[in-house]
């Protein structure tokens, strides 16, 4: 059974602007960039310039396009994995604290994209939903 067949949420790929911080870290504390590799209505996946942890807690701030301010999530590190350039690592988040509404913003955004992103029947074909 690989990671996809595990999911409660459907991911899709998107490049949103994500800032995180260790929770232990404290409110002063301004986080660092980076950019989703794919999201779903339960969590994020990211690239890091550090070693985090697993089950690390982070404060998420995710720069969704089109709304007027960030969605805000305390997440829990679920998978790390080591990239082949430098100190990079790819990081998978599972949502812990999130509010409704900030979960109905990601889930419509995330719908909107599985829509666009649907794929097409190529020239000459018909989708059998069609036929």
């Amino acid at each position: 059974m690989n990671n996809s067949d595990r999911r409660r949420f459907e991911r899709v790929k998107t490049h949103i602007p994500v800032k995180y911080r260790k929770l232990r870290d404290g409110a002063g504390i301004i986080g660092t960039g980076s950019l989703s590799r794919d999201l779903s209505q339960g969590g994020v996946h990211f690239r890091a310039q550090e070693f985090i942890s697993m089950a690390c807690r982070l404060i998420l701030e995710l720069d969704i396009p089109m709304l007027t301010r960030p969605i805000k999530a305390i997440s829990k590190v679920a998978w790390i994995k080591k990239t082949g350039a430098g100190n990079d690592y790819e990081i998978g988040n599972q949502f812990l604290e999130i509010s409704k509404k900030d979960r109905e913003l990601i889930n419509e955004y995330v719908n909107s994209l599985s829509l666009y992103n649907a794929p097409q029947p190529k020239a000459g074909e018909t989708s059998e939903a069609h036929s």
